[in-house]
């Protein structure tokens, strides 16, 4: 059934430090709040950034573009911190909190956990946001820049999309 809600964004999460640093591919997450700024993101228990979510009590949410396509496939599909090696990313400081952010991200969010429950077959942790980066090319005007910035969404299993070069306005 939940292939019916697709195609979704899809994130890359950081979780952890040093050593144990590991990054998941993530489509369930969302913008739960304004005010204050919460995100939400389900992670399965069998995950290893389950388990560093829940220690660090924090995680980071990075945008890829279609240039990390590569990227977010070995992220989504094999396990643990060695899969890092593997992909073509850099990880650097984040601005306020300890998990580091993707260099290569078009955007990185930061998060402080505030809440975790459990939901059926996953764990649906809400972050605070209390940080961030972004290139500024891919965010002109305060907007996503949905024409060239190549944000990347999943369709189905093994297929990925981006946004076509047209942008449809309601009245």
């Amino acid at each position: 059934m939940h292939h019916l809600i697709y195609p979704m964004r899809t994130y890359l999460i950081v979780s952890g430090q040093g050593e144990e640093t590991n990054v998941m591919a993530a489509d369930w997450v969302t913008v739960l709040s304004h005010k204050p700024p919460l995100v939400g993101v389900a992670v399965s228990p069998k995950r290893y950034t389950h388990r560093l979510i829940s220690k660090y009590k924090e995680f980071v949410i990075s945008v890829p573009g279609l240039e990390m396509l590569r990227d977010v496939w070995i992220a989504g599909t094999k396990r643990g911190p060695s899969k890092l090696k593997e992909m073509n990313i850099t990880l650097v400081d984040s601005t306020k909190i300890a998990t580091p952010s993707i260099k290569e991200a078009l955007a990185n969010i930061e998060c402080k956990v505030v809440d975790a429950r459990d939901y059926g077959d996953h764990t649906w942790f809400v972050g605070e946001v209390v940080g961030y980066t972004y290139k500024e090319e891919a965010f002109k005007n305060g907007k996503p820049d949905v024409m060239s910035a190549n944000f990347l969404a999943h369709a189905a299993w093994t297929d990925f999309v981006t946004f076509e070069k047209k942008i449809y306005k309601s009245e």
